[in-house]
């Protein structure tokens, strides 16, 4: 007892101090557990086998893609007798019978369209003691008046300015020149001009025009200009070398008309 009484702190302490390393040595049993239970349930969420999903019906939804695709067209126009009731005339006996052939300004046909060009051609030179004059033959196919659509003829030295070019470069011999340089007043283009090669510049179209339910054939024409056919007058908008725009006078409607060669 007297040993108890001189020593019970050094065996309190020690006491205390064994139970802390047990303490110690569960703690490391306890995590490495933990640890491992840890990694079964990461396994086991892993490797879970999950039923997959059905597959989604899209049905309705291709079915609305494909109308979408191919929408639906209604026609106003040729069958139709609400809009476009048909067209009664009356024979020579008075009598009123339904006009069967289809008539107005997208029955016509465009026969043909052809370009109309700027031509321009080195003549011939004249030499005086003056010095060289050439002469240009001016060929304006686009003319809006038929009296200068003829070849003209322009006289011009190097520098000379008229109504169609001017005259800005000579190469070659002045008498016997390689080409001539003209600059044109409309478009400030140079054209280069030889005496074997003359300067071609497409301006505008003219077309042929038939009109096959009354027979009617239309040549030569150009913007600007006046057909008539089915009791009603159209002139010519547009013209370009695909297509043919007629427009009814009455209402200004216009009517694309294509160019199939």
């Amino acid at each position: 007892m007297q040993f108890l009484k001189k020593h019970y702190e050094k065996i309190l302490l020690g006491a205390v101090l064994a139970s802390l390393v047990g303490v110690l040595v569960f703690m490391l049993f306890f995590i490495a557990a933990d640890k491992q239970a840890m990694e079964e349930h990461v396994n086991d969420i892993i490797n879970l086998s999950v039923k997959p999903l059905p597959d989604l019906d899209l049905t309705d939804k291709n079915a609305a893609v494909t109308r979408l695709q191919s929408p639906l067209v209604m026609d106003l126009e040729t069958g139709n007798k609400v809009f476009n009731p048909f067209e009664w005339v009356k024979t020579q006996d008075n009598l009123l019978v339904r006009k069967d052939t289809k008539t107005g300004p997208q029955m016509a046909v465009v026969a043909n369209i052809t370009p109309l060009y700027l031509v321009l051609t080195l003549d011939s030179v004249m030499t005086n003691e003056l010095g060289s004059r050439y002469v240009i033959g001016v060929e304006r196919q686009a003319a809006t008046t038929a009296s200068k659509r003829h070849k003209q003829q322009r006289y011009v030295s190097s520098g000379d300015k008229n109504d169609a070019f001017q005259l800005i470069e000579v190469k070659g011999a002045p008498e016997n020149p390689d080409a001539l340089f003209l600059k044109l007043l409309d478009t400030g283009e140079v054209a280069a001009l030889t005496h074997d090669k003359p300067f071609r510049r497409v301006d505008a179209y003219s077309a042929d025009l038939r009109y096959d339910p009354e027979k009617k054939v239309f040549h030569g024409l150009r913007i600007g200009s006046q057909v008539s056919f089915n009791g009603t007058d159209y002139q010519v908008a547009d013209l370009n070398q695909n297509e043919l725009d007629l427009q009814d006078q009455s209402n200004q409607k216009k009517t694309p008309l294509p160019f199939a060669p």
